[in-house]
C-alpha cells in the first residue's frame, strides 16, 4: 500500500516509521521540501531536525504536499491542526477524491500560550472541516487521543486501553480499523464513535489529556472506557 503522510513533526515520522516497518510504501509531505531539510538542529523541544531523521530512514521520501498526495492510496493527515486545511487545498482534488483520509491531528490553539486550546471547538470538529472541504474524501479520524508512540505500539500502555473511529464511511472505517489491528491493536480496543461529528469529542479530550500528562509526568497512557466491547458505542 502506498501511502502519503502529510506533516514532518514527530507524529509523522512515528507514523512513517511505522509504516514502513510494515512493508509500505511511504512519502511524507510537507509544504516546502527545500526548506524542510535545510532545518538543522534540534527544536526548542530538543526534537531533531527532519533532515537528522530522514538519514537514519532513507526508504522514507520527502515531498510537497501535492506530490506525495498525487501517488497514494492512502493519506495521514499529521500536520499541525490549524494548518490542515491549508495542507490540503494545495493538493488537486483529482489526486484526493475517492481517498481515505486518516486524520489524527488535533486543532490545537496556541494563540494564549500553554496549555493550548482548540478552534474548533464543541460545535464543530478539525474532521469534519476537512470532510466539508473535501466532500469526496473518506475522512476518518482515529489516534489523535494519545501520544504518538502509543498510537504505533499501544503495548507501551498496560491493560485495556482503546482508539477510537469517528467517520461516514464504513468501508473506510474498515479499513483503517485493520491498519490499526496491524499496529497491534486488538479488535476489542476499537471503538466505532459513529459519524465525522463524533470526532468532536475525541478532539476535545485533548485538554484532559495535556493536564494528565502534566499530572503524570509521562505520556505512556490512554483512555479505558470500562465496559466497552469491540465495535459500536451505544448510548
Amino acid at each position: 500500500m502506498r501511502y502519503a503522510v502529510l506533516g514532518t513533526g514527530i507524529v509523522g515520522r512515528t507514523l512513517a516509521g511505522k509504516l514502513v516497518s510494515l512493508g509500505h510504501d511511504v512519502l511524507i509531505g510537507t509544504r516546502d521540501p527545500g526548506a524542510t531539510l535545510a532545518v538543522r538542529g534540534p527544536n526548542e523541544y530538543g526534537i531533531p531536525a527532519y533532515a537528522d531523521w530522514q538519514a537514519g530512514h532513507p526508504e522514507v521520501r520527502l515531498a510537497a504536499f501535492a506530490d506525495a498526495a498525487e501517488g497514494a492510496d492512502v493519506l495521514v493527515n499529521a500536520t499541525g491542526g490549524r494548518v490542515s486545511l491549508q495542507a490540503l487545498a494545495s493538493v488537486d482534488r483529482a489526486h484526493v477524491d475517492g481517498k481515505v483520509l486518516i486524520d489524527v491531528a488535533n486543532p490545537l490553539d496556541f494563540s494564549r500560550g500553554f496549555p493550548p486550546g482548540l478552534d474548533p471547538v464543541d460545535s464543530d470538529s478539525l474532521g469534519e472541516q476537512l470532510q466539508r472541504a473535501h466532500p469526496a474524501l473518506r475522512v476518518v479520524k482515529t489516534l489523535n487521543t494519545m501520544q504518538c508512540a502509543v498510537m504505533v505500539d499501544p503495548g507501551r500502555v498496560a491493560g485495556e486501553h482503546h482508539v477510537f473511529l469517528s467517520g461516514d464511511d464504513g468501508d473506510a472505517k474498515k479499513e483503517v480499523r485493520e491498519l490499526l489491528h496491524s499496529f497491534g491493536w486488538p479488535e476489542a480496543s476499537v471503538l466505532d464513535l459513529g459519524g465525522i461529528e463524533t470526532a468532536r469529542g475525541t478532539e476535545m479530550l485533548l485538554p484532559i489529556w495535556l493536564r494528565l500528562m502534566g499530572s503524570l509526568g509521562h505520556t505512556d497512557f490512554n483512555f479505558h472506557i470500562q465496559g466497552a466491547g469491540g465495535g459500536r458505542v451505544t448510548p
